[in-house]
Parts: structure tokens; sequence; C-alpha cells
């Protein structure tokens, strides 16, 4: 059974380092949005196919009034936390578990 667990320890690892880039990544798309960036700068279309989904997805679920601040982002970093202190450490624990 240890090699079940090695296989969910190191699953855990990659979701971990995977959340990691995508959070830096909404960090980086939030800040990019205050200098008013070429929409056509293929960095600039990256970022906004990568993080627009899951913003919009906040935006849907989450109706604030219109005060002309996107917490959108900030809701998205909440979630990535969330699930690196939930769901990583789950896996972990799990594949302690097994060994």
């Amino acid at each position: 059974m240890f090699i079940f667990g090695n296989l969910i320890s190191a699953l855990a690892g990659v979701l971990d380092i995977i959340l990691t880039i995508y959070m830096w990544i909404v960090i980086i798309s939030a800040l990019i949005t205050w200098v008013n960036p070429d929409p056509y700068n293929p960095i600039v279309r990256f970022l906004y196919s990568v993080t627009e989904p899951a913003f919009s997805f906040v935006r849907r679920k989450l109706p604030l009034p219109p005060m002309g601040i996107d917490v959108s982002p900030i809701v998205v970093l909440l979630a990535i936390v969330f699930l690196q202190q939930f769901l990583v450490r789950t896996l972990q624990q799990i594949a302690l578990s097994f060994q």
C-alpha cells in the first residue's frame, strides 16, 4: 500500500505547485489591469484567457453593487489558499496513513 501512499503524496505536491502558479497568475493579472495594458500583447491575452473564466464565475455568483472595485481576484485568491490549506494537506495526511 506504500505505492498508493506515494502516488497520493505526489498528487498533493503537484496540486500544490499548480495552485501556487495559478495564484501568481491571478496576482499578476490583477496588477496588470492597473496600467491599461495592450490587449493584443500575447502575455496579456494569455493572462486574460487563463484568469477570466474564474473571475467571471465569481462575478456571476457574487453580484456586488457597482462600486468600481473588482473583488473577484481576491475571492479567487482566497479560494486558492483554502484549497492549498484544506485539500493539499488532506491528501498529504491520507498519503501518510498508507505508509
